[in-house]
């Protein structure tokens, strides 16, 4: 069953590197490390449970763009999620070399 993305605009302090980010409604992972968490079932409903880090493990060419590939620390699922237009660009060129 397929379920719409659910916008949610949160704040968070990212658990990775302490940084405070202000969320958009789309914000999913830290601009600064880009670590994320994984919180979702389906993009924006905070119903999964694991709550386990997703660490930035590569870059990706897709055809609406480039995606960042997390995979989580605790349950090792690997998810894939946009880049943002507030990404640190040196952190995507550092996690793109070892793509």
């Amino acid at each position: 069953m397929l379920r719409k993305f659910q916008k949610k605009i949160e704040n968070f302090k990212c658990e990775n590197c302490g940084f405070e980010v202000i969320g958009s409604g789309y914000t999913n992972h830290c601009p600064k490390c880009l670590w994320s968490k994984h919180v979702d079932v389906f993009p924006g409903d905070r119903e999964y449970e694991c709550c386990g880090m997703m660490k930035p493990i590569g870059i990706v060419k897709e055809s609406d763009g480039f995606v960042i590939v997390h995979k989580c620390q605790k349950c090792g699922i690997e998810k894939k999620n946009k880049v943002s237009k507030d990404d640190i660009f040196e952190e995507i060129v550092k996690i793109s070399q070892f793509s």
